[in-house]
C-alpha cells in the first residue's frame, strides 16, 4: 500500500458481557455486521497471548465505514481494567461519535446503564458534546454538529 492510502479497518474494545455491548451500540445506532469464536494458537500468536479462545462482534456505522470489534475473552482470563480511567489517563482511548439530538440520544442511553460524565455543552455555533460512561463503564464522547441546522 504506497503512502497516503491508509484505511482504518476498525477499532476494538473488550468487555465482560458481549450481549450487553451488542444492545448498547445498537441503540447507539451501530448494526452487527457479524459474530464468531476465535480460538486458538494461530490467534495468540497474532495478539502475543498464546492459545486463546475471544467471542467476537463487529458492529458497523450505518454508512458503513467505520467498525467496532468487541471481543469477550474466555482465555487467558483478563488480567488489567482500565474502563475507571479518567479522561486524562496516559494512552486512554475513548470513541467519538456525531449524532442526532443529543439529549434524546443521551436519555435513550441511560436505559441501557449510560451516565453522563460532565454536562451537554455547547462549543461555539459548532457542536454540543459531551461524554458518557456506557456500558461496562466505557468512555464514549457524542458530538451533535450544528452547523445542520
Amino acid at each position: 500500500m504506497e503512502k497516503g492510502k491508509l484505511i482504518m479497518h476498525n477499532m476494538g474494545i473488550v468487555v465482560e458481557s458481549l450481549d450487553s455491548a451488542i444492545s448498547f451500540f445498537s441503540e447507539l445506532g451501530m448494526g452487527l455486521e457479524g459474530r464468531a469464536m476465535i480460538e486458538g494458537e494461530w490467534a495468540g500468536r497474532v495478539t502475543g497471548l498464546g492459545s486463546q479462545s475471544v467471542e467476537i462482534a463487529m458492529m458497523v456505522t450505518p454508512d458503513g465505514k467505520s467498525r467496532l470489534e468487541i471481543s469477550r475473552f474466555i482465555t487467558p482470563p483478563v488480567l488489567s481494567d482500565h474502563r475507571a480511567a479518567p479522561i486524562n489517563a496516559l494512552g486512554y482511548l475513548r470513541l467519538m461519535f456525531t449524532v442526532e439530538n443529543i439529549e434524546e440520544l443521551v436519555s435513550r442511553l441511560k436505559k441501557h446503564g449510560a451516565q453522563l460524565v460532565g454536562e451537554i455543552v455547547q462549543y461555539e455555533n459548532l457542536y454540543r458534546l459531551c461524554y458518557i460512561r456506557g456500558v461496562e463503564g466505557l468512555l464514549i464522547g457524542l458530538a451533535e454538529e450544528l452547523s445542520n441546522k
